[in-house]
């Protein structure tokens, strides 16, 4: 359940366009055949089909039909996937900022008249074999998504979901806790203070603590200044006291409505299993209504705006005196005309995508600021589209240099136009995008056309992409001046345009503070004795429902005995090319090749070890060969789907002091392409660039601010890697690699006026990493074309034997693996042993610029071919769901909380919590919960379920055979451990808990991220750092 920014819409515009195919079995009945059988007029369970059209591009048959009762509309994509989606959403326009479609999000999954138990949501996340749930409130929609690959869930959790959304009880209790309430700092304290307390009250304060959203928020609410757009439709954190129940109850009953309802079905299920279940359980019980949810256009203004807002200091910006964003906002048009929203999108890529943009050549390069503003580029999430474009990271003496290269960049981009070679590359990636096989295909889909189809746009026509590209080549070929008119028109001569400055106040949250005070005190000062005597006894109340051990059985359930036993084998060939053994894996990936190559660091010294993450993110962006870094970035998006390198540690199967640690490289392209992709490899295997300083300056910035921006949204997965870093040797590296040492130290670099020392050290990097010695590879193709990919990759081979060199590893504790289980002689993986490494417990406090706190304690347990392993990974699971959900959520306020077992070590966190040490004796108590056995076999079942849920969820082509390439697992592995899931039991829960998590027997370490906190700076058990 989240609230969505603009942001997060603008990136699931992005999500892949293509979803799992069986493409070898030729079905003679495919769902796609069968739905083409529907004829416009006919009647089927309450509905009349209104259009049927193939869409052969994205191998599916669009059925749209409306509800004859109440007007309901419908869209199925019938496609041979099993992987099958619900989707119904409702066009949610609220005119204040109290947060009410996202509070009722919330409460509407909290309990229905069918299934009235307390918490139906969360509980169904452990009883179904789901592969996605959840639910989104966006500016002007609220969509409640799922997926199933099995045909008995798809029904119960479509029952569930259905009730949830027309008859849910909304009870004042649930609205308290999901919402806000006041209620004592202890809740059984009745002389405590009164504060604020909720679930969605907590997120927002989360929310608004991260700077990206703050400025996406007030773009939008002053750009669009006079309906919907201009409130926060997640909630203020201030204005959410203002929201009353009743209130609540009256927005449900005018906008969660069949007449104001989209509902999206997605897969290889039969439509009129859908449409009867849809209609019997739900929408033959309404009427149809005008529910008057329609968002007017946006007046036009006549003259330009500006306006400025603040924001709070980041401590881990890159340049402490350069913290302002400075965006120009233009109001665009109606989203609902697919064939010119296509054109701006496409318009908006040319003007800032990648180095040879002109807006990129003219704003990042020359080092006015660090990146682009967090809004940039075309946003289609709202009724009328806008583009944004400016900067992040600059100094506020430079705000009207910024706004001159602005407009100066337009005109210049009138004049002169886009090469055709970019044009093409931009199609080049519509195609490879198109034919690229996501498993999350339906939710892609649903996500893509939402925004248009909530304002009446065609759904069918935004699925049609090849006929819009084709109109574009059209367009173009008539007029070779068609893009600049557009640039003139949207962006030269459009008076609705909005030039938005943030700067840093350092008081910022200081006076957030008091104004929360504030109103905390306006809204204490008007209670009576018995005002207060009746919050102190509904928090009671509360507290009693949340600790009361709750009846589920009124909710459907799969049973274990619904999970297949065994699971399908993944075929993979060993060979070898030029001396470097090569994985095959024949799939049908629909003309695309996918390569892979693990390079080993055990060469790489000590010294070298934290750039690496910076080599991996600039190593494919410097240039190579004959190319320069424009060059090198045009052929790749040319050429490729993208070219990317990364690192990989992977923790040893059998010992937790045992890892392999590497870079991955990855890559794809289309057939046609192969020769020009493994000649881009060579190129920067063989001679990479590494001597412009300016450029790397360019992307360390960048890069460096990318990692600060990122803690407010995943500062729990940062608390779990601190925690985790002193007890393996691979939390180590994790930490060094990817954790908060990471971002302090890209920070550092950042502050360098001279980077000579970072060139120094890549090419060093270089010539030990990307070394065919230390090399393995693997290809995922179709059978017709491996033989062919093989030729191809010997070529690759022979072209950089020249960088093949012998290093002596760092260290000497190397363990080899063979790469092949069945082949004990054959190639090797060189793993690090580290068996005199001295786990210790320790205690991290980071002092961040938050409202809310992240906290991780991990716990070293086991690795994955241990025993106990299959028990603690159902355990994370049992205490997730039946404890840790309720003291740290549901009691606690925090946005999110649990357990996870990975890597070796057993993982307890929480996520945007209002609480800080407390929240560590809620992971205790959870422990001696588990001890106790106080849970039922039906939790236990419920468990399993869930994790064979993520165990068996669909892995797309592109990654078949992955597993066993990186880490070694092969299928008789993974076989195994599925064997044990099913066998775990109540006692061997009990045991595994009580032998690895029990305070006496442990090593843990506790990481959070927070405010600043009095109390752990006087515990001198603790580091703050």
């Amino acid at each position: 359940m989240f609230w969505q920014a603009k942001t997060a819409i603008q990136k699931l515009r992005h999500l892949r366009l293509n979803g799992q195919q069986r493409l070898w079995k030729s079905m003679s009945t495919s769902a796609r055949e069968r739905a083409t059988q529907y004829q416009p007029g006919q009647r089927i369970h309450g509905f009349t089909v209104r259009e049927v059209v193939a869409v052969p591009d994205l191998f599916l048959t669009a059925v749209k039909l409306s509800h004859d009762k109440t007007g309901a509309q419908y869209l199925h994509a019938a496609r041979d996937d099993s992987n099958n989606l619900f989707s119904v959403q409702f066009r949610t326009t609220p005119l204040d900022s109290t947060g009410v479609p996202h509070i009722l999000e919330h409460t509407v999954l909290c309990g229905s008249e069918k299934y009235p138990c307390r918490d139906p949501f969360f509980k169904m996340l452990n009883r179904s074999l789901s592969t996605f749930m959840n639910a989104f409130t966006a500016s002007d929609y609220t969509m409640y998504p799922f997926s199933t690959q099995n045909g008995k869930d798809f029904h119960n959790l479509l029952s569930v979901y259905l009730d949830a959304v027309f008859f849910p009880c909304l009870r004042e209790q649930d609205f308290r806790q999901e919402g806000w309430r006041l209620e004592n700092e202890n809740p059984a304290d009745p002389d405590t203070p009164l504060v604020f307390k909720g679930v969605v009250f907590n997120e927002m304060k989360g929310a608004f603590s991260d700077n990206e959203r703050v400025y996406g928020q007030h773009l939008q609410n002053k750009l669009y200044p006079d309906h919907t757009y201009s409130v926060v439709s997640g909630g203020e954190p201030l204005a959410i006291p203002d929201l009353t129940w009743e209130q609540l109850r009256q927005f449900h009953a005018t906008h969660y409505h069949p007449s104001n309802a989209r509902f999206f079905t997605y897969g290889d299920l039969p439509l009129e299993q859908h449409l009867k279940q849809i209609e019997e359980e739900a929408l033959s019980k309404f009427e149809r209504i005008n529910p008057n949810t329609e968002v007017p256009a946006q007046p036009r203004w006549s003259n330009p705006r500006e306006d400025h807002v603040t924001c709070s200091p980041d401590a881990l910006a890159p340049d402490q005196s350069r913290q302002n964003t400075l965006c120009v906002s233009f109001l665009l048009g109606d989203i609902t005309d697919t064939f010119e929203n296509f054109t701006l999108s496409l318009l908006s890529s040319l003007m800032i995508s990648g180095p040879n943009a002109p807006f990129y050549k003219a704003l990042i390069e020359p080092k006015i600021g660090t990146d682009f503003s967090s809004v940039v580029g075309y946003d289609g999430s709202t009724k009328e589209a806008s583009f944004s474009i400016g900067l992040q990271g600059m100094a506020e003496e430079d705000t009207e240099t910024v706004k001159h290269i602005i407009s100066q960049t337009i005109n210049d981009i009138i004049e002169n136009g886009f090469e055709d070679e970019r044009i093409e590359a931009l199609l080049h990636k519509i195609e490879i995008q198109m034919k690229h096989q996501s498993t999350n295909f339906g939710l892609s889909l649903a996500s893509y056309i939402a925004s248009s189809w909530n304002h009446d746009g065609d759904p069918v026509e935004l699925l049609q992409i090849n006929e819009s590209v084709s109109r574009f080549r059209q367009a173009l070929k008539e007029n070779p001046h068609f893009l600049q008119d557009k640039v003139r028109q949207y962006f030269k001569e459009n008076g609705h345009r909005l030039t938005l400055s943030m700067s840093p106040d350092e008081n910022y949250l200081e006076k957030q503070a008091k104004e929360e005070e504030e109103k905390l005190h306006r809204k204490i000062k008007g209670l009576s004795d018995a005002d207060k005597t009746d919050i102190y006894e509904k928090g009671l109340e509360l507290l009693a429902a949340q600790s009361e051990t709750q009846d589920a059985s009124c909710l459907p359930a799969l049973r274990v005995s619904d999970v297949e036993p065994t699971i399908p084998v993944t075929a993979v060939q060993m060979g070898s090319a030029g001396g470097v053994p090569v994985q095959l894996c024949e799939q049908p990936t629909n003309g695309l090749v996918y390569f892979r190559a693990m390079c080993s660091l055990n060469t790489v010294p000590e010294e070298l070890r934290l750039y690496i993450p910076l080599f991996c993110s600039v190593i494919t962006k410097m240039g190579c060969g004959a190319m320069d870094y424009r060059q090198q970035a045009q052929q790749m998006e040319l050429r490729t789907g993208g070219m990317s390198v990364s690192t990989q540690i992977t923790p040893d199967s059998n010992h937790l002091d045992v890892y392999e640690q590497g870079v991955l490289l990855s890559s794809s392209c289309l057939e046609r392409n192969l020769p020009h992709m493994f000649h881009l490899w060579s190129d920067i295997f063989n001679s990479p660039h590494f001597e412009d300083e300016e450029r790397l300056r360019v992307l360390v910035m960048m890069a460096a601010q990318e990692l600060a921006n990122g803690i407010s949204y995943s500062g729990h997965m940062y608390a779990m890697t601190r925690a985790g870093r002193h007890l393996t040797p691979a939390g180590d590296l994790q930490e060094t690699f990817g954790g908060m040492e990471q971002v302090k130290f890209m920070k550092r670099i950042a502050e360098m006026s001279d980077l000579t020392q970072v060139l120094r050290a890549l090419p060093r990097i270089q010539k030990l990493v990307l070394n065919p010695e230390s090399m393995r590879c693997a290809i995922n193709a179709t059978p017709q074309k491996m033989s062919d990919t093989t030729v191809q990759l010997e070529k690759f081979m022979e072209g950089i034997a020249g960088s093949r060199r012998h290093h002596k590893p760092v260290k000497s504790n190397i363990t080899e693996m063979p790469l092949d289980p069945l082949n004990e002689s054959g190639p090797k993986r060189k793993l690090i042993s580290e068996l005199n490494f001295h786990p210790c417990p320790m205690k991290t406090f980071f002092t961040m610029p938050f409202p809310v706190h992240f906290i991780s304690e991990s716990v070293r347990t086991v690795p994955f071919s241990h025993q106990d392993y299959a028990s603690l990974c159902v355990l994370a699971r049992l205490m997730t769901a039946k404890f840790l959900h309720g003291e740290i959520r549901e009691k606690g306020g925090a946005y999110g909380g649990g357990a996870r077992m990975g890597g070796g070590l057993f993982s307890f966190y929480s996520y945007r919590d209002p609480n800080s040490v407390q929240t560590l004796s809620a992971f205790h108590k959870g422990v001696d919960w588990a001890k106790s056995g106080q849970f039922t076999q039906q939790d236990v079942d419920e468990a399993k379920l869930s994790i064979f849920s993520a165990v068996d969820s669909p892995v797309a082509p592109a990654h078949k055979g992955m597993s066993r390439f990186l880490s070694g697992v092969t299928d008789e592995m993974k076989q195994q451990h599925r064997e044990r899931l099913f066998a775990v039991t109540h006692k061997s829960l009990v045991e595994a808990a009580g032998r690895h998590l029990s305070i006496a027997h442990r090593t843990c370490s506790v990481a959070i991220l927070g405010p600043e906190n009095d109390a752990v700076r006087k515990d001198p058990s603790w580091v703050v750092k």
